[in-house]
């Protein structure tokens, strides 16, 4: 069943993001589950690079803490969980699909369409708004082989965990460590250059 968004979720997004943002960071989804005493609300974010590591998650939930705490959005017990979209991300925004063109993914819509609402393909791209969704023949109706829709047609998405996307995950990371040792060389090639003048 398609989730709907909660107006404490979005309560809870207007307090936190600009401090996320001023961070240096973006916010990814926030998600209160469960009920009665064993709520949980869930703050997802990442670097605009798509990293985050331990430090930073800490960094960020003690922050967020810290104006939940004082805003008291939110009416009784819950559990805060700060954390990476990791690798099967949510998908949320529409550079999320921009950025995992290529990839596998599962949508689930808000209302059904021809008959359905659950879909898997491969994101094949976002256009004007749009996200394009690849099917497997016969998956999007008689005629049709891909699935167009907006972000507010879609309750709820998620990459899924494949090889492929396993393999470019990793091709990313050693991306970022080349360009941070290229940096470094760069850094010490000045300071170097410096102390000799």
């Amino acid at each position: 069943m398609a989730r709907e968004r909660l107006p404490i979720e979005d309560t809870v997004r207007e307090l936190i993001e600009p401090a996320i943002e001023e961070m240096g960071f973006e916010l990814v989804r926030v998600r209160l589950s469960g009920g009665g005493r064993s709520r949980t609300l869930q703050i997802m974010a990442e670097r605009p690079d798509g990293t985050m590591d331990v430090d930073a998650c800490a960094k960020l939930s003690r922050a967020v803490s810290a104006i939940l705490d004082v805003a008291d959005p939110i009416d009784g017990p819950y559990a805060l969980e700060l954390s990476s979209p990791g690798l099967d991300r949510p998908l949320t925004r529409l550079k999320d699909y921009a950025g995992h063109v290529g990839h596998e993914a599962k949508l689930e819509l808000s209302r059904p369409r021809e008959g359905r609402k659950r879909f898997r393909g491969i994101i094949a791209g976002v256009e004007g708004g749009e996200i394009r969704l690849s099917l497997p023949p016969g998956e999007a109706g008689p005629d049709a082989s891909e699935l167009c829709v907006t972000l507010a047609e879609i309750g709820d998405a998620k990459l899924v965990l494949t090889d492929a996307l396993i393999e470019e995950s990793l091709r990313r990371a050693r991306q970022r460590e080349a360009a941070q040792a290229a940096q470094a060389a760069e850094t010490t090639e000045a300071a170097d250059t410096a102390q000799d003048g």
